[in-house]
Formats: C-alpha cells, sequence, structure tokens
C-alpha cells in the first residue's frame, strides 16, 4: 500500500539552498522509502517527540505520520534541521 506525500510549504524553501541533483535524489528518495514505509525513519525524543527523522545521505528529513499518509516538515543539511 502506497502512503500519500504531503510537503509543507517550508520544505520548498529548504529545498532552494540543496543543489538540484541532490534535491531529485532526496524526492525520488522520499517518494520510494517513506511512501511505501513510512516507518523507516527514527521516532525523536525530547521537543520533537512525535517526529520522525529520515537520513538521506549528510540530510535530514523530519516527518509526521498522518491519517492521510506523511507529511514532510523539513529537509536540510544534517543538524541545521533541527533549528
Amino acid at each position: 500500500m502506497a502512503y500519500k506525500i504531503l510537503y509543507k510549504a517550508s520544505v520548498k524553501r529548504d529545498l532552494k539552498k540543496i543543489p538540484k541533483l541532490e534535491v531529485k535524489r532526496i524526492l525520488n528518495k522520499i517518494e520510494s522509502d517513506l511512501g511505501k514505509k513510512p516507518n523507516k525513519g527514527e521516532l525523536l525524543k525530547g521537543k520533537f517527540q512525535g517526529f520522525y527523522r529520515y537520513r538521506i545521505g549528510v540530510y535530514r528529513v523530519i516527518y509526521v505520520k498522518t491519517v492521510a499518509g506523511v507529511l514532510v516538515l523539513r529537509t536540510s543539511y544534517g543538524k541545521d534541521v533541527y533549528k
């Protein structure tokens, strides 16, 4: 069963800061991996409790599972994603 992937508007701004070749790879990975298995990421703790982190090379994708599927909240370089 494929899950629907939704993107918050801030993700578009985040992706503009990343090289185009990497953006293509990140989006393909999100659609293929998280679209099939939304539990693939790690559950975060602390002030980000309830969110998931998915690692794609040096980039991190922060997302939350919803009734409709997966809502991607942020995409950024490593530790910068938590700011």
